[in-house]
């Protein structure tokens, strides 16, 4: 074929282009033609390898051990054995414990998501009232994230006590953490638009967080609100275990004394709640986004 042909093969489909009667035809097929691997800049290239060393170190720091994994495995099985069938003869607290569990859940979603929104408008920056509120309740918003629920539950222990209300507390403020983070990006993608309506008209600041703000954002805070209710569910049997309420400590006190079939029974009860709230959670959502 004559050199100054080129042949150039697209998704579009294939085309002969002359570049001796147009030398600049190939710069209009540059879109269309798949990119070349660039190779990365030494800066880059040492950070990969820096990324990698970690994970290979990671590795070696953890102490995997196939050995173990599969020593273990007999072990595992002699306890699945003993678990079955589960012992019902504890039903009732069991249930009540279960309830209690999911009360908390609950409680703690409700008050969280309900202080979320004015620390979420805080935390926006296009609805904040001052910069200085915009980072105090962007770290504050921060720690009740970076604080696992669990530290926060050893905390309201010492501070109200044992039982459930040291386990509603530590919920509420890690639903805090979860939904302003979450609420305080939804306010700040919302369409600019009616607000700016609003402020022509003469509204406050209020009134267009109220008008404009929150009814655009609803159906993102309605869909995190209900993932936190899902979260807070799975949390609250975690809680029990160090005395925060719920059935997390009957299920601590039977493994302890190894009776693995009421321990069986309280991990199928779990399970059963689990799933029937993420169930609900996403028939909610179908109904009401």
């Amino acid at each position: 074929m004559n050199r100054r042909i080129a042949v150039i093969s697209t998704g579009c489909g294939i085309f002969m282009v002359d570049r001796a009667a147009d030398p600049s035809a190939l710069s209009r097929f540059d879109g269309l033609l798949p990119q070349r691997i660039a190779w990365p800049s030494p800066l880059r290239f040492v950070l990969y390898v820096a990324v990698a060393a970690f994970f290979i170190a990671s590795i070696d720091g953890v102490d995997i051990s196939l050995g173990e994994l599969a020593g273990g495995v007999p072990s595992i099985g002699r306890m699945v054995g003993q678990m079955f069938p589960p012992d019902l003869h504890r039903i009732g607290p069991i249930l009540l414990s279960l309830l209690e569990t999911f009360q908390m859940a609950v409680v703690g979603t409700f008050f969280g998501v309900l202080f979320s929104l004015p620390l979420a408008v805080l935390a926006a920056r296009s609805q904040t009232p001052h910069v200085i509120a915009y980072h105090v309740s962007r770290a504050l918003i921060s720690l009740f994230r970076t604080v696992p629920d669990l530290i926060w539950a050893l905390v309201f222990v010492v501070a109200v006590g044992l039982g459930p209300f040291a386990g509603t507390l530590a919920l509420m403020v890690d639903t805090m953490g979860f939904c302003g983070r979450f609420f305080a990006e939804a306010m700040e993608e919302t369409d600019k638009g009616p607000q700016e309506a609003l402020t022509a008209l003469g509204a406050t600041r209020l009134g267009k967080i109220c008008c404009a703000v929150v009814p655009a954002a609803l159906p993102s805070f309605v869909n995190t609100g209900l993932f936190s209710l899902e979260k807070a569910t799975r949390a609250s049997v975690v809680l029990g275990l160090v005395g925060a309420g719920g059935i997390g400590i009957e299920l601590k006190v039977a493994m302890d004394l190894f009776n693995y079939d009421q321990a069986a029974t309280m991990i199928l009860c779990v399970f059963i709640l689990v799933v029937a709230v993420e169930q609900a959670s996403a028939l909610l959502r179908r109904h009401i986004i």
